[in-house]
């Protein structure tokens, strides 16, 4: 299927206005000084299945060039299956796999190489339809052997990442488009399965982003809703658990978990569709699942706990503000929850009988990456009702709102809460929202 110069470009506009209501400027700069900043192949890894090369091969493309619009450049690598299943099906060839790994007669071969190679060059070629610039790799990335000889036939094992083809590509400022077939030292293409291939090509690269293109955008919860983002450090253990966690979706966290565990801990994996794909890189908010190895919290009742200069840090850079000298000494601590690297932190303190949160620190470099969220819901977990203020204005605002069970505007103040019993308790908490003294200094 051709997709038309015009498309791509109404598609890309398209993606800019909706990246434009849904993001800051300063949001968006955030994210492409981040991104920018990375080493050309360290910047993503962009997984794409068979289906949606053929489903939504126009979103996919749009999205692709638009990342090359703003000058970044990933590196795709593509599957097959659902053209495979028919090709091979349209030669009389019964599909068989065995531990999920479709077995491959030399017969099979000759057409899974046919496929590869069609896929390869539709993408490309739609790519280049719109005006963006791309590279297809066919062969020489993907040193393998024989998986199994006996048991699946001409299915190969991934034992060396070559990079000179992807590196050449993206020296000349194009998309590597990479499809998964291997090659034994002697020349013998293999099959080889696209999600073990990209497995394979992510630890080598160690990219800070791997984003796996699905038709449903994300792993899904119990009741068919998109799972916005996991914190594996956190979450891991519960998640696996649940009773509505399916075979396939079991298998699925399972693997990115052993592959995120090999990743510097900045690296994160992005589920999401094709159209959302400007959405989930540049936004906080994101679009899909994000899955982080993430960072363990650390729960105190106690200040000489913590490292209080580098909490104070944290507080600082997060607010943009000073935090009054003697912060520590005159605030009673109820209960700190703050990330192992202290990149996050919620801070309680006890108010007249209450739990009120006084500080909800996130640096800029952890924002959308769920760690804040992470930490928030450890909290939250752990304290059934708690209170707070925020200034008019403040971004964090909209999360406050969708946690709260209700919210009241003061003239310098918004206060929030949830958990609470009635007008007289609300009333008492904001009272006391209004008379606290400030504790971060004015800015300049």
């Amino acid at each position: 299927m051709a997709v038309s110069m015009d498309n791509h470009l109404q598609t890309r506009q398209t993606i800019v206005r909706l990246l434009s209501s849904m993001a800051s400027a300063k949001e968006i700069s955030q994210y492409l000084k981040r991104f920018s900043q990375l080493d050309s192949k360290r910047f993503a890894v962009v997984k794409v299945g068979g289906a949606v090369l053929r489903d939504d091969l126009e979103a996919l493309t749009s999205s692709l060039a638009f990342l090359q619009d703003v000058g970044l450049t990933p590196i795709v690598i593509h599957g097959a299956g659902p053209q495979l299943d028919e090709e091979l099906s349209a030669a009389g060839i019964v599909k068989q796999t065995v531990n999920g790994l479709r077995v491959t007669s030399p017969e099979a071969l000759a057409i899974v190489r046919r496929v590869f190679q069609s896929q390869n060059l539709k993408l490309v070629e739609a790519l280049q339809s719109g005006d963006g610039r791309a590279t297809s790799i066919i062969s020489g990335v993907f040193e393998a052997d024989y998986l199994d000889r006996d048991t699946y036939g001409l299915v190969g094992e991934v034992k060396k990442v070559n990079l000179a083809p992807i590196e050449a590509s993206l020296q000349a400022g194009s998309i590597p488009v990479i499809a998964s077939l291997g090659e034994t030292a002697g020349g013998q293409i293999l099959n080889v399965n696209a999600d073990f291939a990209a497995n394979e090509l992510v630890q080598v690269l160690q990219p800070y982003k791997i984003v796996f293109l699905t038709g449903t955008g994300g792993l899904l919860d119990d009741n068919g809703r998109v799972i916005d983002s996991i914190n594996l450090s956190t979450e891991y253990e519960h998640l696996i658990e649940q009773p509505w966690i399916n075979g396939g979706m079991r298998v699925k966290i399972e693997q990115i978990k052993d592959l995120l565990d090999k990743l510097p801990l900045t690296s994160s994996v992005s589920i999401t569709k094709p159209a959302e794909l400007a959405k989930e890189l540049f936004t906080h908010k994101g679009s899909g699942t994000l899955v982080r190895r993430g960072e363990r919290v650390l729960q105190t009742q106690r200040w000489d706990e913590l490292d209080l200069s580098r909490l104070r840090s944290l507080i600082e850079s997060a607010f943009g503000r000073k935090l009054v000298d003697d912060y520590f000494e005159r605030t009673t601590l109820k209960r700190a929850y703050v990330s192992e690297n202290y990149r996050a932190a919620v801070i309680l303190i006890e108010a007249e009988g209450r739990t009120y949160l006084d500080k909800f620190a996130v640096l800029d470099d952890a924002q959308g990456e769920g760690l804040g969220r992470a930490v928030w819901q450890v909290m939250r977990e752990q304290n059934p009702s708690v209170f707070w203020r925020s200034r008019h204005g403040n971004p964090v605002n909209p999360f406050y709102y969708s946690e709260s069970d209700g919210c009241l505007k003061q003239e310098k103040w918004k206060v929030f809460w949830y958990g609470m019993q009635g007008f007289d308790e609300i009333a008492a908490c904001v009272d006391y929202s209004g008379r606290r003294a400030p504790t971060l200094e004015d800015a300049a």
